[in-house]
């Protein structure tokens, strides 16, 4: 029998969708689905957007590359849709580079052999209780699965204000073989940093390369 993935997040709904959301969901996400890219043209992936806040700054500041967000919380996706759209609902100009795929990020990188220069992971569920750290989304395991997807000069970047989470972190990138470096970054604002659950006084990051 085959191996069941451990869910790494936590619930796919929250509170009730408005009508305009639901809509967007049924008609404008379908058609920016993350399918037949462009092998010659520059990817960038978030993984876990939240509200999309940064996946929409990165596609304004990268309009020649395709940006993917993943996300499994369709409420995320639906305040991104909410955000990327005008009032007929239709992808404003700036965010037309923008691709969505609403679900676990490893069913998508099973399905594509796209190479990203930045691989971007903000505020992943840190799970902080010990008997849910299986559930961490940075396994070792997952970190070694990126790899591969990485361009040439490619780096994955990662945001946690989870303290304790991020010494993990670093444990996990070097058993991946990554090299590791701890920028002292402006912190990144996104919804999920300004809740700030662990209380710490600023996130900290991690950029991973190949050796």
């Amino acid at each position: 029998m085959e191996k069941q993935e451990i869910r790494t997040f936590g619930r796919r709904h929250g509170k009730k969708l408005s009508a305009r959301q639901n809509g967007l969901i049924e008609h404008v996400l379908p058609t920016i689905f993350p399918e037949n890219l462009p092998a010659n043209t520059g990817k960038i992936l978030e993984i876990g957007f939240g509200s999309g806040e940064h996946l929409r700054d990165i596609a304004r500041q990268n309009p020649a590359k395709i940006i993917i967000g993943a996300e499994p919380f369709m409420n995320g996706v639906a305040s991104l849709l909410s955000a990327i759209t005008n009032e007929s609902d239709s992808i404003r100009d700036e965010y037309k580079n923008i691709r969505v795929f609403p679900d676990d990020v490893r069913d998508f990188l099973r399905t594509t052999d796209s190479k990203f220069d930045q691989i971007w992971i903000l505020h992943p569920d840190p799970w902080p209780k010990a008997r849910h750290e299986k559930r961490r989304l940075l396994q070792t395991e997952f970190l070694t699965s990126l790899s591969p997807h990485l361009s040439d000069s490619g780096e994955i970047i990662i945001g946690t204000d989870h303290w304790e989470y991020f010494e993990w972190i670093l444990i996990n990138a070097k058993n991946a073989g990554f090299h590791v470096s701890t920028p002292d970054f402006e912190t990144i604002k996104t919804r999920y940093q300004q809740k700030n659950k662990a209380g710490t006084t600023s996130p900290k990051y991690l950029v991973l390369t190949r050796p």
